[in-house]
C-alpha cells in the first residue's frame, strides 16, 4: 500500500501548510467518506462545514477557505484544489493492468500493417491491411482496428473499441471500451419502390492529439469527407457524434449528449448532460449548452442557453419563473 508524509505531499502541490499530523496519508477519499489516514478536498467554501464531521487527518483547499484544520489535521492551501487533486490522485493511482509480451500471439495483425517501438498490443487484437500504429500505444484485448487507418504515439485504446477502416486518430489519446469510431453515419431517404434507401457514407473519421472519448461513444464516419474532433475534445461516455460534425479544440460532450450531423463547434464549447444539437446547427467559441437542453438554430460565442428548445440562458429562467408563478396562482 502506498503512503506518503504530508510533506512528501506538499512537494508535489507545492502549496501551504496549515497545522500539522504526523499521520501517514494512505489514500485520497471525499469528505463524508474518508477515514483518518485519508486526505480529502474543500474546492469551495459551501464545503467548509462539512470538514467538521470529516474523519480525514488532511485535505487539499483553496487559499480562500476561513476555517482551520483542527487538532492532529491539516490543510494543504492550494489556487485551485481541483487540480491539486487530479495530481494526489495521480500520486496514489494503481498500476495500468500488465503485459507480459508487447505483442500477444494470439493478435492478428495484417502484414502490411506496421506497428511502432515500444507499443503493446494485447489478446484477440485485430489490425487491418495498411495500418500505422504509432510508438509506445497501448491496443488493449479484444480492440478492432480495420484498414488503412493511424493510431498516433502515446495513445491508450481500451477493450472492445472498434475504429473502422480509413479513421485516424492521434497521440496521446484515450479512447474507453466499447466506443466505436467511424461507424456508418444516419443517412437514409425514402424512395418510392425500395421504401428507406441507404445512402452510402464513404468519409471518414479524424480525431486530434490529447481527444478523450468515453465509454460506448460513438463517432460517425462522414458521408463525403470527415467527422473531425479537434486537440483536447473530451468527450463522455455514450456520446453520439453525428456524420461530417466538426468540433473545435478543447470541446467538452456530458454523458448521453449528442450532434446530428453537419454540426459545428467552436474551440472551447461546453455541452451538457443529455443535451441535442440539431443538424446544420453552429455553436461558437465558448459557447455553454445546459444540461437536457435542445438546440435548434445557431448560438453565437460565449453564449449560454438552456431549455427545449434552447433559448438566452437569462430568458429561460425568467419563462421558468414565470410558469412557477403561474402555477402557484392556479393553486390559489
Amino acid at each position: 500500500m502506498k503512503s506518503y508524509s504530508i510533506q512528501e505531499i506538499n512537494e508535489l502541490l507545492q502549496g501551504t501548510i496549515v497545522g500539522s499530523t504526523t499521520t501517514l496519508i494512505t489514500a485520497p477519499e471525499q469528505l463524508d467518506e474518508a477515514s483518518a489516514t485519508e486526505i480529502s478536498f474543500i474546492g469551495h467554501r459551501k464545503y467548509e462545514k462539512n470538514w467538521a464531521t470529516s474523519k480525514a487527518c488532511a485535505a487539499v483547499v483553496n487559499e480562500d477557505i476561513r476555517i482551520e484544520p483542527g487538532e492532529n489535521k491539516v490543510f494543504i492551501k492550494v489556487k485551485n484544489a481541483d487540480l491539486a487533486m487530479s495530481q494526489v490522485l495521480e500520486l496514489f493511482a494503481p498500476p495500468s493492468p500488465v503485459f507480459h509480451v508487447e505483442i500477444h500471439p494470439t493478435a492478428v495483425i495484417d502484414s502490411t500493417a506496421t506497428i511502432g517501438k515500444g507499443s503493446k498490443i494485447g489478446a484477440n487484437v485485430y489490425i487491418g491491411p495498411n495500418t500505422k500504429i504509432g510508438e509506445n500505444t497501448i491496443l488493449y484485448p479484444n480492440v478492432t482496428v480495420l484498414d488503412e487507418c493511424s493510431i498516433g504515439d502515446h495513445t491508450v485504446i481500451w477493450s472492445g473499441t472498434v475504429v473502422r477502416e480509413r479513421c485516424h486518430i492521434g497521440h496521446q489519446c484515450i479512447i474507453h471500451p466499447n466506443a466505436t469510431i467511424g461507424a456508418d453515419g444516419f443517412g437514409f431517404r425514402p424512395d418510392p419502390q425500395k421504401g428507406l434507401v441507404k445512402i452510402p457514407q464513404i468519409g471518414n473519421v479524424v480525431i486530434g492529439n490529447g481527444v478523450e472519448i468515453g465509454a460506448n461513444a460513438c463517432v460517425d464516419r462522414g458521408k463525403f469527407s470527415s467527422t473531425v474532433l479537434g486537440d483536447g475534445c473530451k468527450i463522455d461516455n455514450l456520446v453520439q457524434i453525428g456524420h461530417n460534425s466538426k468540433l473545435g479544440r478543447f470541446c467538452i460532450m456530458a454523458g448521453n449528449s449528442g450532434l446530428a450531423g453537419s454540426v459545428t463547434l467552436g474551440n472551447g464549447v461546453i455541452i451538457g448532460g443529455s443535451a441535442s444539437i440539431k443538424d446544420h446547427t453552429k455553436l461558437g467559441d465558448g459557447a455553454i449548452v445546459g444540461a437536457g437542453s435542445g438546440v435548434v438554430s445557431d448560438v453565437e460565442a460565449g453564449k449560454t442557453v438552456l431549455g427545449y428548445p434552447a433559448v438566452d440562458a437569462r430568458d429561460a429562467l425568467k419563462q421558468w419563473a414565470i410558469l412557477k408563478r403561474l402555477v402557484e396562482e392556479s393553486k390559489k
